[in-house]
């Protein structure tokens, strides 16, 4: 049996801990505690692909691991939530929109598993997982700093609008940017470092607006920038590699050379 890498699969557990938690306090109905729990999935999710890659420490283990857990978290969670929140009213149109989020994502997450290997890394095919329930989970943070009117109709709209949204988005083959190719190392000028310093003092002093915010900016601009793309006559999607099997390993090459395996950072 083959050994498992301790420290990233532990922070792996802790992203689906954090989904569960999220599903048990929707249950209860304390949903803006599971909003927060879902965002600090995202957090776990991000850092154990970092770690794994750090450590040296990836495995095949670790990637499917990973795809669990995101599920719980990022599809099981959100998909409560917003069931809880504003979708039973739909009755069983409600409950099918919800599972159609919760299976979107599941589609998604084996999409990536397969085609990992042969996409650019520049862009992600279709909104990442992560960025989906993230839009869920900090519309409710951003609504309860908002007064909707007092019957709650049009409020059950929109969540029931942006929950297929989401879901739709997902399994697209609409092209999200990655920022993997971006060097983190490279200089840059003083006023790129202000927009950062102010971008975290305006999430530390209203993450319930900032972060909303942030995600929504993303995908709108992602969906301007295909639609500019589309007019312009640009191909969405780039030419990938070919794909030769690797009988020996089980992995997949690509004419740039071997392909490393996936480190568990799921979009």
């Amino acid at each position: 049996m083959r050994k498992i890498y301790i420290v990233p699969n532990i922070v792996t557990t802790g992203n689906m801990f954090c989904g569960f938690y999220s599903v048990v306090a929707s249950m209860q109905g304390d949903l803006q505690t599971a909003a927060w729990a879902i965002i600090a999935a995202t957090i776990f999710d991000t850092l154990d692909g970092r770690i794994a890659r750090m450590a040296k420490a990836t495995s095949q283990f670790g990637v499917e691991y990973d795809s669990l857990s995101d599920l719980i978290s990022f599809g099981m969670g959100p998909a409560v939530l917003m069931y809880q929140w504003g979708l039973q009213t739909y009755g069983r149109m409600g409950w099918m929109i919800a599972f159609l989020f919760l299976a979107c994502g599941a589609l998604r997450l084996a999409r990536f598993n397969v085609t990992t290997s042969s996409l650019p890394k520049g862009f992600f095919q279709g909104l990442p997982i992560p960025m989906a329930a993230g839009i869920l989970a900090t519309f409710k943070l951003f609504t309860a700093e908002v007064e909707w009117p007092t019957d709650g109709t049009i409020l059950s709209i929109v969540i029931f609008a942006l929950t297929l949204t989401c879901a739709l988005l997902m399994v697209s083959t609409i092209p999200f940017p990655s920022f993997k190719e971006l060097n983190w190392r490279s200089r840059a000028s003083f006023g790129i470092l202000m927009l950062g310093v102010v971008s975290m003092i305006l999430i530390a002093a209203r993450p319930e607006y900032a972060l909303f915010g942030v995600l929504s900016f993303y995908v709108v601009a992602g969906l301007l920038w295909n639609l500019w793309r589309v007019v312009r006559g640009i191909p969405l999607q780039p030419a990938s590699g070919v794909q030769v099997s690797s009988e020996k390993d089980g992995l997949v090459n690509t004419e740039k050379g071997h392909a490393p395996l996936r480190t568990g950072t799921q979009p």
